[in-house]
C-alpha cells in the first residue's frame, strides 16, 4: 500500500501540528492563515494565552475555521484578540453565546461592555424565556436594562440578579419609562435601605406620603431640598417632607444646644 493510501482524507500535516506550539510569530502567522488548519488544531492553538494579537487577527481571516462555532467562540473570548475583531464577530452570535462572552473571565472589559450593548439592543426582539434567563444570569448592565422590561416577572428577577449594582438600579428608576411596578418593587427590595436609592425613589412620582416620609428620614435637609427640586412627587407631599425635615433639624439643634448647656 502506498504512502498516499495510508494518509486518510482527514490526516493532519505534521508540520502544521508542530507549528501551533512554535514560539516564532512568523510560524504562528503561517499556521493561522493555512487553509488546511482544522478545528482541533485551531482550538489547540487558541488555548495558548501567549498568542500575539496579529496571529489572532490572521486567524479571524481564515474562512475554513472561522465558520466553526467553537473556533469563533474561542477567538472572541481570547484575552488578546483585538477589539475590532472580537466585537463584530460577537454580533453574529445567538443570545446565549453572547451571554457566555459577556461573563467570560478572559474577555477584556471594553469588549464585555460592547457585548452587553448588543444584548440590550436585542431585548425587544428575543423571547420571554430568553429575557427571563438574561435577567437571572446576565451582567449588572443587562439586568439594569431589564428592570424596564414590560413583563413584571423579568423585572423582578433582574432586581434579584447578584451582579446588579446600585448604580444600575438608580439609572433604571430615574428613566422616564420607569413604571410604577418597578418603583414599587424597589421600595420593598434590599436596595431601598441605601440612601442614594432612596433619593432616586424620592424623585419619582409613585411614592405614597408614608413611603416618602420613611425614605426622607436620615437624608440631610440640604440634600433633600436638592432632591425635591427635580422630584415628580406632588407639591403637597414635597411640602410635607420639607416641613418634617425642618422640624427634625430643629429638634436636633435643640438637643445639641441642651447638651452644650449641660456640659457647661
Amino acid at each position: 500500500m502506498s504512502e498516499k493510501d495510508n494518509a486518510g482524507p482527514s490526516a493532519i500535516p505534521p508540520p502544521l501540528e508542530s507549528q501551533i506550539h512554535s514560539t516564532s510569530r512568523d510560524d504562528l502567522l503561517r499556521v493561522a492563515a493555512d487553509p488546511a488548519l482544522t478545528e482541533d488544531l485551531a482550538l489547540a492553538m487558541l488555548k495558548r494565552a501567549d498568542l500575539p494579537p496579529a496571529v489572532l487577527e490572521q486567524l479571524s481571516k481564515n474562512g475554513n475555521v472561522l465558520k466553526l462555532r467553537k473556533v469563533k467562540m474561542a477567538l472572541v473570548t481570547h484575552a488578546h484578540t483585538p477589539r475590532h475583531v472580537s466585537v463584530p464577530l460577537a454580533r453574529q452570535f445567538y443570545t446565549f453565546d453572547l451571554l457566555k462572552v459577556a461573563l467570560s473571565p478572559t474577555v477584556p472589559a471594553d469588549v464585555k461592555v460592547a457585548v452587553d450593548k448588543v444584548l440590550i439592543a436585542r431585548v425587544k426582539t428575543i423571547t420571554l424565556g430568553e429575557r427571563l434567563s438574561l435577567a437571572r444570569r446576565a451582567s449588572g448592565r443587562v439586568a439594569g436594562a431589564l428592570l424596564l422590561d414590560s413583563e413584571a416577572r423579568v423585572m423582578r428577577i433582574a432586581l434579584e440578579n447578584p451582579r446588579l449594582t446600585e448604580a444600575f438600579v438608580i439609572q433604571a428608576v430615574l428613566r422616564p419609562q420607569a413604571s410604577a411596578t418597578l418603583v414599587q418593587a424597589v421600595q420593598h427590595a434590599k436596595w431601598s435601605h441605601r440612601r442614594e436609592v432612596r433619593c432616586a425613589l424620592l424623585r419619582t412620582e409613585y411614592l405614597s406620603l408614608a413611603r416618602a416620609l420613611e425614605f426622607s428620614h436620615g437624608i440631610p435637609a440640604p440634600l433633600l431640598r436638592e432632591v425635591l427640586k427635580t422630584s415628580r412627587l406632588t407639591a403637597k407631599i414635597k411640602d410635607q417632607l420639607l416641613r418634617e425635615s425642618q422640624a427634625a433639624w430643629a429638634g436636633c439643634q435643640e438637643r445639641s444646644d441642651s447638651g452644650q448647656q449641660n456640659i457647661s
